[in-house]
C-alpha cells in the first residue's frame, strides 16, 4: 500500500492552522463582501460576448434554456461547496477540501487543476480588458499603437494595457483583503446597475416573433441547435459562471466563515442565475438570434442595443439609446477588472494552502507582517500572469477554464459524499440537502457538460495534468509536511507513474481522435501531444522501473 498518497489531512488540523498565531491572513470579510466577491467574479464580459455567440451557432433562443442546464450544474455544485465552506473554513478552496476527503495525491491534482481557472483564466480575461480599453479610447479618437496593445503571434510586440491591467489589481490585492473588497464592492454596484438598465429598457422592445422557433432544429451537425446545441451551449456559456467557488478561497478573511461562506456562496449564484436569463431573454428578443452570426466581443450586445429604437421613413431602426454601448463598455472593463481581482485572490489562497502544506515552496505561505496578505505570492503571480497577458494569445487556453473548473465541481461533489460517511457527527453550520442526490446529479451535469466540450479542450487539460504529475512527483511529495517518513515512497511513485501512463495513453489516443474528426486542421496539436505523450510514457515508465 502507497504510504503517502491518500494520507488525509485531520479535520482537527485544518481548524487549528486557521486559528492559530502568526502568518495568518486578515479575517475582514462580512456577509456583504463575500456576496460582492462572488458576483465580482461571475458577471465578467462572459454575459456580454459569449451569449450572442452561443444563441447565434449553438442554441438560438434557447440560449435562456442553456443558461438554467448551467445554473443547475452549478447550483449543484454550489451546496456542496457551502457545506464544505461551513464545515472547513480555511483558505484553499476545493483543494483543501479534497485533502480533508481524498487524500493527499488527489489534493494535488485538484490544487493543480485550480491554475487553470484561477491565474491562467486571470490572463485570458487581462488580455480581453486589453481589447475593451482600446475600443472605448476609440470613441475618444485615442488610438493606441497595435505594437503595445497585442502580443507577437497578434502582429504586435506586447499588450501593454493587459500587464497593466494585472498589475493594477495585483498592487490592490497586496495592500489588503478589506480594501480589495470596497474596490470589488464599486465595481460591482456599478456592472449590475448596467446589466439592469439593459434588461429594463430592453424589455418593451421585445418581438415575440423572434421567439419562433425557440429551439431551432438541429441542423445536421452535433451542438448546432437541437437539444445538442442546447448542451452545447451550456457549457460554452457555463463559463460566465465560475467564479462563485473563488468566494471559498477567502474562507480564512471572513469574519464569520460558518455562517457567511455558504451566504456568500449561494446568494451571488443566485442573484447571478436571474440576471443572466433575464440578460439573454432581452438579447434574443430584441433581435432575431441569427443577428449575433460573425459577431465577437461586445459586438452580440452592441447589436441588441441597436434593434432597441423605433423604425424611421425608411424603415430602418433608429436605436433610442445609443449612449448605452458606450455604458457597457464600461461595464465591460468594470467586470473584467473585478474578475482578475477575484482571480488573482483565489489563486494566491489556493497556493498559500499548498504551500503550507509543503507541497509548494514556502514562499507561497508567507504573509506580509503589516498588510497580512500574501505579498510575495501575489508577485509571483503578477509576473507569470503579466508574462502570459504580454506576449501569448488569449484563444490558447481560453477553453481550459471552463472544464478546469467543471472538473473541480466535480471532485468537491464526490468529496461531499465521502465526508458524509467517514465523517457523519462532524459539526457542519450549512447541511447540502437529500445527499447523495445533489452530489451525484452535480456530478453528472458538470461531466455531461465537459463531454460536449471540443476534443481539443480535453487534449490540453490532461497535457496541464501530467506536468502537475511531474511537479508533484519531483517536489511535492519529498516536502510533503503529512509525509510519515518512514519506508520508502516505491509504491507512491508506482501509483504516480502508473497514473501518468494511463494519462499518456489516453492524450495520445484523444490526440488520434481528435486529428482523425477534425476539418480545421491540427497538425502541431496532434504531433505535440503524440510526443509529449511519447516523452512522458517512458519517462515514466523509466523512473517506475528504477524505482
Amino acid at each position: 500500500m502507497a504510504n503517502q498518497l491518500w494520507t488525509k489531512k485531520p479535520l482537527d488540523k485544518l481548524m487549528n492552522e486557521s486559528s492559530g498565531e502568526g502568518n495568518q491572513l486578515k479575517r475582514t470579510l462580512g456577509p456583504g463582501s463575500l456576496i460582492a466577491l462572488g458576483i465580482g467574479a461571475i458577471i465578467g464580459a462572459g454575459l456580454f460576448s459569449i451569449t450572442g455567440g452561443a444563441a447565434a451557432n449553438q442554441a438560438g433562443p434557447a440560449i435562456t434554456i442553456s443558461f438554467i442546464v448551467a445554473a443547475f450544474g452549478c447550483a449543484f455544485a454550489g451546496l456542496c461547496y457551502a457545506e464544505f465552506a461551513s464545515m472547513i473554513p480555511v483558505a484553499g478552496s476545493a483543494y483543501t477540501y479534497s485533502y480533508a476527503t481524498m487524500g493527499e495525491f488527489i489534493a494535488w491534482i485538484i490544487g493543480w487543476d485550480l491554475v487553470l481557472e484561477y491565474a491562467v483564466g486571470a490572463a485570458t480575461v487581462s488580455i480581453s480588458w486589453s481589447r475593451y480599453l482600446i475600443k472605448f479610447l476609440e470613441g475618444f479618437d485615442v488610438h493606441l499603437p497595435l505594437a503595445l496593445t497585442v502580443g507577437p503571434w497578434d502582429g504586435g510586440l506586447i499588450n501593454l494595457p493587459a500587464v497593466f491591467i494585472v498589475i493594477l489589481m495585483s498592487l490592490l490585492l497586496m495592500k489588503g483583503t478589506q480594501e480589495s473588497a470596497t474596490v470589488n464592492g464599486i465595481i460591482v454596484a456599478l456592472k449590475v446597475t448596467v446589466v439592469i438598465i439593459f434588461i429594463v429598457l430592453g424589455w418593451k422592445y421585445i418581438n415575440n416573433d423572434n421567439y419562433t422557433p425557440y429551439i431551432p432544429d438541429n441542423s445536421g451537425t452535433f451542438g448546432e441547435y437541437g437539444f445538442s446545441g442546447i448542451i452545447r451551449a451550456a457549457a460554452i456559456v457555463f463559463f460566465a459562471y465560475i467564479g462563485f467557488d473563488a468566494v471559498s478561497t477567502a474562507a480564512q478573511e471572513a469574519k464569520n466563515p460558518r455562517k457567511d461562506m455558504p451566504i456568500g456562496i449561494l446568494a451571488s449564484l443566485a442573484i447571478c442565475t436571474v440576471l443572466y436569463i433575464l440578460f439573454a431573454h432581452v438579447m434574443t428578443g430584441v433581435t432575431s438570434y441569427t443577428s449575433f452570426k460573425g459577431q465577437d466581443g461586445i459586438a452580440p450586445v452592441a447589436v441588441a442595443i441597436e434593434h432597441m429604437g423605433t423604425p424611421n421613413a425608411a424603415g430602418l431602426i433608429v436605436p433610442d439609446y445609443p449612449w448605452l454601448n458606450r455604458a457597457i463598455i464600461v461595464a465591460i472593463l468594470a467586470g473584467y477588472a473585478s474578475v482578475i481581482l477575484v482571480m488573482l485572490m483565489g489563486q494566491t489562497r489556493v497556493f498559500f494552502s499548498m504551500s503550507k502544506d509543503g507541497l509548494l515552496p514556502s514562499i507561497f505561505s508567507k504573509v506580509h507582517p503589516k498588510y497580512q496578505t500574501p505579498v510575495k505570492s501575489n508577485l509571483l503571480f503578477m509576473l507569470f500572469v503579466s508574462l502570459f497577458a504580454a506576449f501569448i494569445p488569449a484563444r490558447v487556453v481560453g477553453e481550459m477554464t471552463s472544464i478546469g473548473t467543471l472538473f473541480a465541481f466535480i471532485l468537491v461533489c464526490i468529496g461531499i459524499i465521502v465526508m458524509r460517511k467517514q465523517m457523519p457527527n462532524a459539526p457542519r453550520a450549512f447541511v447540502t440537502p437529500w445527499v447523495p442526490l445533489v452530489p451525484i446529479l452535480g456530478v453528472a451535469t458538470c461531466f455531461f457538460m465537459m463531454a460536449f466540450l471540443p476534443l481539443d479542450t480535453w487534449i490540453r487539460l490532461i497535457v496541464w495534468m501530467i506536468i502537475g504529475f511531474d511537479v508533484y512527483l519531483w517536489y511535492g511529495i519529498h516536502n510533503s509536511k503529512l509525509s510519515t517518513g518512514t519506508g520508502t515512497l516505491k509504491d507512491d511513485f508506482k501509483v504516480i507513474c502508473l497514473s501518468g501512463l494511463a494519462l499518456a495513453l489516453v492524450l495520445a489516443v484523444v490526440a488520434f481522435f481528435h486529428h482523425t474528426q477534425s476539418i480545421e486542421g491540427d497538425t502541431g496539436l496532434f504531433y505535440f501531444s503524440l510526443i509529449f505523450a511519447a516523452i512522458h510514457a517512458v519517462a515514466y515508465l523509466y523512473t517506475w522501473l528504477k524505482g
